[in-house]
């Protein structure tokens, strides 16, 4: 059953929620130390007698920092829809006529380096306590983080979606360690369309860690 689901899971498509997922999963498999303070966060919180439930993300400080960085760094929908200016206005030094059509670079604003040094760099600890960016979140209310939008035409599935990433994210951290195939790392080249995907999927063999009778179905 494992490996049928594992399959499935990894067979990212176009579904953004599993493209996040997945990058997720491949910095955290790049970042041992990391994936490792993950775990003992989730060891932690839920122990190893059972599978995390939605309940638990609130306390889950240190994965909510790892979601926070992977949509930054690599948001699943780098450009957003078009937006029409309804009135000319000047921006950046810019005029832009009134009726101009205009996208919305999420990923250059979450790589631009003067909000983010070493933007290119998998860093959770921004968004941890006493962290630089500890008061930022994904939501739409910090413009240097837009995965979503923001605004009225923000994503009507943002609270979901990150409930979805967080809750699939934490429950493969969670539940298995996580080998690659000998001689291997991952391959974190992009696709850049519509969708920013891996252009090589993550290849990865699961390993249970919790007690037997997690895994067990009621």
């Amino acid at each position: 059953m494992h490996s049928t689901c594992m399959q499935n899971l990894f067979v990212a498509g176009t579904d953004t929620t599993l493209i996040m997922v997945e990058w997720a999963m491949a910095e955290l498999i790049r970042h041992p130390d990391t994936l490792k303070q993950a775990q003992e966060e989730l060891d932690t919180i839920v122990g190893r007698e059972r599978l995390i439930s939605e309940s638990h993300l609130p306390r889950l400080t240190f994965l909510s920092a790892v979601i926070k960085d992977t949509f930054r760094l690599h948001p699943s929908t780098p450009l957003l829809l078009l937006r029409m200016a309804t009135e000319e206005c000047e921006t950046a030094g810019y005029r832009i006529p009134k009726g101009t059509e205009l996208l919305v670079n999420v990923w250059g604003i979450a790589h631009d380096p003067a909000l983010w040094p070493d933007s290119l760099e998998f860093r959770p600890a921004w968004f941890l306590p006493g962290g630089s960016h500890a008061d930022v979140d994904v939501k739409g209310g910090d413009f240097g983080l837009i995965p979503f939008g923001a605004g009225r035409r923000i994503c009507a599935g943002l609270s979901r979606g990150i409930r979805m990433v967080a809750v699939t994210t934490a429950t493969l951290v969670h539940s298995f360690n996580w080998e690659l195939p000998a001689g291997q790392t991952p391959d974190m080249e992009g696709t850049f369309s519509l969708l920013l995907q891996l252009a090589v999927p993550l290849m990865v063999h699961p390993v249970p860690r919790l007690l037997p009778s997690a895994y067990q179905i009621a």
